[in-house]
């Protein structure tokens, strides 16, 4: 038989790389969504027997952030991470050959604003506001679960780099002349390649002594300005117009999306995945970049 694999709110930019490669793998993949030709979230029977004897349940589900913070809108994300997360425990719960290991998407924005000094899951600071909040709430639905036979990893992701999601905009804004630093250009910018996101699920999988909170970021932030200086080298764009913090606020509101995505200063650091030994293939952003603007 073949190896079985679930990814739950698998339709997105990191979904569909994770199910390309499972694939690749020789993996048996089931996708639950809210398409009507995959596995429905009110499909409690469906989800069950998805699960049953599957390796692995990986959930990524959750309204995009890319929105302006109005009423509707935090509903639909706190709720769409709260609710997909205690439906797919409930069917883990009612499996009788659940999967070993259940892996659920989390967010390196639950820690504060810091330009001071980095944050791991021992020493990092909470932050606050609504994005914290929904981290929160997400991993406290995912951790209130006692599931004795099967682990269960939370992923602090950053900032995840690969041919689509966050890159378009930020090459959009190289293409047309506004590649400069945005705001002071000093706030921190956590990110991961999605090839290590994949490579840090594989690492999971064998590492059966790792659970918890794992930060998913690579071992070298950089600063905003370093940051728009690398990815106007990539695209061999010399010059770059600044942005500052009024002219994003404008901005942001007439794309529809929160300055919060570019301002907060991220600084998350890998500490548990680096003592474990996982060693991240795109250690560098020029080496990230690289690889993915080299088309």
């Amino acid at each position: 038989m073949k190896k079985k694999v679930v990814i739950a709110g698998g339709t997105g930019f990191i979904g569909q790389y994770l199910e390309k490669q499972f694939k690749e793998q020789g993996y048996e993949v089931h996708i639950i969504s809210r398409q009507s030709n995959q596995i429905l979230w009110n499909d409690h029977r469906g989800i069950v027997a998805a699960l049953e004897g599957a390796e692995l349940v990986v959930n990524l589900a959750g309204k995009s952030v890319n929105c302006r913070y109005n009423a509707k809108n935090k509903k639909e994300i706190l709720e769409s991470r709260t609710k997909t997360t205690q439906l797919l425990g409930n069917a883990v719960a009612a499996c009788e050959n659940p999967p070993p290991l259940w892996i659920n998407a989390s967010t390196a924005t639950i820690y504060r604003h810091a330009e001071d000094r980095p944050m791991t899951e021992e020493k990092g600071e909470f932050g606050s506001g609504f994005s914290v909040e929904v981290g929160q709430a997400w991993e406290q639905e995912f951790f209130a679960f006692q599931l004795p036979k099967t682990r269960q990893a939370a992923l602090r992701m950053a900032i995840v780099l690969g041919e689509g999601g966050v890159m378009e905009p930020y090459k959009n804004m190289v293409r047309f002349g506004l590649g400069g630093k945005q705001g002071k250009g000093k706030q921190m910018f956590s990110w991961i390649h999605v090839e290590d996101v994949f490579r840090i699920i594989l690492f999971l999988l064998d590492h059966k002594d790792l659970s918890g909170i794992i930060n998913a970021s690579a071992p070298n932030p950089v600063i905003n300005r370093e940051l728009m200086e690398s990815m106007r080298k990539a695209m061999n764009r010399k010059l770059g117009l600044p942005a500052a913090k009024w002219m994003l606020e404008m901005g942001a509101v007439a794309l529809g999306t929160e300055t919060e995505l570019i301002l907060k200063s991220r600084w998350v650091l890998p500490e548990r995945l680096e003592r474990a030994g996982f060693e991240f293939k795109y250690e560098t952003l020029d080496q990230a970049l690289g690889q993915i603007l080299k088309k």
